[in-house]
């Protein structure tokens, strides 16, 4: 049993009852209440109203980086709520200014502005705006096997069933990106998965007509499309492809950057360069909602004589900005980045490649840093996907051993907070094991 603001006693039934009478849930029917009921979290751990524990392998929505609570970012938010609340985007703000700057001082030289948004759907939003406004073409081509939010033009540029019921936007194109393990294009290496789907690429901007196009979009670690980590030479084979055309390139940073993979920027990893980076999630762990473009000193100085024609109301707004200024910083001081790398590769990455050579279950393992995901098969050979009814009842287990899962489709995402250490990946992993085995032997 927890307290309310007000004082009140709260039970997870208490909380779930009011939620379902009042609450309008994203990607959901209504008509069913949603499970879980969260009253607090420390670090990796969350608990709920009636006292529960979950070890969290889901960062929520795989934004919550820097775990939870940390006190440096709490304090921060605290100490500008007590300076100033709010301040219309037109102003100038030193804490607005401040966070600006951290973020370009993570990014590639040659990137020093950067526009703030209010999460990661609009900062595509704005990042397509401003390569339309500089080109002066209309498409962008993106990804089948992608997200890249709900607003608009994100998410026809989306490239999952959530862009289909949404398709008002015009000027999207599709094309499939490499996934080896369910190869679109016959191949069997790595190398042949690279080179047949950047011929597949070039031959969709060629059909489409290279001067109607005016960038390519790519999530530059497509995540909740199942953490795809690209193929050696594929993201520079694309930069060369928009080079080739005159096209811009804008990588969606949204879920993979500010850590998540074990670098700064996941294009780090893949010596690629693009024109405008999207961010949003890891920048401040989600604590207060924020996003934005980091703009290449080109774009950006295409727009100095110029009018830019967007704006939010809350684009950069101060609590936001002190948040991220702090989470940069606490992520510099102690060295977080670092850690996720070292976590993916001497402990998670090492366990969940152990769960595959165990499990018929586990068709393929991929990831990289904190970002992973355990794809379930029914059958190794046809690599026929775990069926829905199944995934409910891998979920259910996970759930009821104090696991708090990300699970999409046929995949479990181990995508837990960058903090996590040794101990807490192995206690993660045990649950998944145990759950897996029980599920091969119903």
């Amino acid at each position: 049993m927890s307290i309310d603001v007000v004082g009140a006693a709260l039970s997870n039934a208490a909380v779930i009852a009011a939620d379902h009478e009042h609450v309008f849930h994203s990607w959901s029917a209504q008509g069913s209440p949603v499970p879980l009921a969260f009253a607090g979290g420390e670090g990796v751990e969350l608990w709920d109203h009636d006292g529960k524990r979950y070890l969290d392998f889901s960062s929520q929505l795989v934004n919550v980086t820097i775990g939870y609570q940390h006190p440096k970012v709490v304090e921060a938010i605290q100490r500008q709520a007590a300076t100033l609340t709010t301040i219309a985007p037109a102003h100038a703000n030193a804490t607005r200014s401040l966070a600006a700057e951290r973020i370009a001082g993570v990014a590639p030289d040659g990137f020093e502005k950067v526009f703030f948004t209010n999460g990661g759907a609009d900062a595509n939003e704005n990042a397509m705006r401003m390569a339309r406004l500089v080109t002066g073409r209309d498409k962008i081509v993106s990804h089948y096997r992608s997200y890249h939010g709900n607003t608009g033009a994100a998410v026809v540029a989306t490239g999952d069933w959530r862009r289909v019921p949404n398709e008002f936007a015009r000027g999207h194109v599709h094309a499939f990106g490499p996934y080896l393990y369910r190869s679109e294009f016959w191949a069997t290496t790595p190398e042949q998965e690279t080179e047949r789907a950047l011929h597949h690429l070039e031959r969709v901007v060629q059909a489409e007509g290279p001067a109607s196009i005016a960038a390519i979009l790519l999530e530059s670690v497509p995540g909740t499309a199942g953490v795809l980590v690209p193929p050696p030479g594929y993201l520079a084979g694309v930069r060369a492809i928009a080079d080739r055309y005159g096209l811009l390139l804008i990588l969606d940073e949204v879920m993979a950057g500010f850590g998540r993979t074990g670098a700064w920027f996941a294009f780090e990893h893949f010596a690629v360069r693009p024109d405008l980076i999207t961010f949003a999630k890891g920048v401040n762990s989600g604590y207060v909602p924020v996003g934005g473009v980091i703009i290449s000193d080109p774009v950006a100085a295409a727009f100095d004589d110029r009018i830019f024609p967007g704006g939010l109301t809350y684009s950069g707004h101060p609590l936001a900005a002190a948040s991220i200024v702090a989470t940069i910083d606490a992520m510099r001081d102690e060295g977080i980045v670092e850690h996720a790398a070292s976590i993916g590769e001497d402990h998670l990455g090492p366990a969940l490649r152990d769960l595959a050579a165990r499990h018929a279950l586990v068709g393929e393992v991929r990831g990289l840093g904190v970002f992973w995901a355990v794809e379930l098969v029914e059958d190794p050979a046809t690599r026929s996907p775990l069926p829905p009814a199944a995934m409910v009842r891998i979920k259910a287990g996970l759930l009821e051993r104090g696991l708090l899962p990300f699970v999409q489709d046929n995949r479990i995402h181990v995508v837990p907070p960058a903090v996590i250490g040794a101990e807490d990946v192995a206690r993660g992993v045990a649950i998944i094991d145990e759950v897996l085995t029980e599920a091969e032997r119903s």
